[in-house]
């Protein structure tokens, strides 16, 4: 029986830093996508991966509510990709990221906006609370959805676009 590791990060967070020959199926998509993965690895003992364990723990969860269980034995590998880090194994990083993935870009960005609409309500005028408000709408839409349009902008912004030279 060989190892498959799942990792299911967002496709950003995979890119910027994975282990090498893992598979990724982002959590976000896992219903639609982890069927036919899970097909392609049977009798293979398949270990879940994400940062920190909790979103592999889901993982786990959801491919044994999906039908799996007798082709699989499923793993959720303690403590994510940052325990293995510390525990010594490779990863593959991405050199030319940003160093931010997406959704940390996304939550500095609503953070600061914040933040400084707060202030300017403060010491400038009340009226900017309704930039506060517009920020805090945009994330409440993006968790509920699951779209979020700054993650999209910020996405295509130069610093997170890979160079020309290396698009396939």
């Amino acid at each position: 029986m060989t190892d498959v590791i799942i990792d299911v990060r967002e496709k950003d967070e995979f890119e910027g830093d994975h282990i090498e020959h893992s598979i990724n199926v982002p959590l976000s998509a896992f219903a639609a996508v982890a069927p036919g993965v899970l097909n392609m690895c049977k009798s293979k003992k398949v270990t879940f991966m994400c940062f920190g364990g909790a979103r592999a723990t889901q993982a786990a969860a959801l491919a044994k509510g999906l039908g799996y269980n007798e082709l699989h034995d499923y793993a959720v590998y303690p403590g994510g990709i940052s325990q293995w880090k510390k525990d010594g194994r490779p990863t593959k990083k991405d050199l030319e990221k940003s160093g931010k993935t997406i959704i940390q870009q996304v939550q500095l960005t609503v953070g600061t906006m914040i933040l400084s609409a707060s202030v300017l309500a403060y010491f400038v005028n009340p009226a900017f609370i309704a930039l506060a408000a517009m920020a805090g709408t945009g994330m409440l839409y993006a968790g509920t959805t699951g779209k979020c349009g700054l993650a999209n902008v910020i996405a295509n912004a130069p610093w997170n676009r890979a160079p020309v030279s290396a698009k396939a």
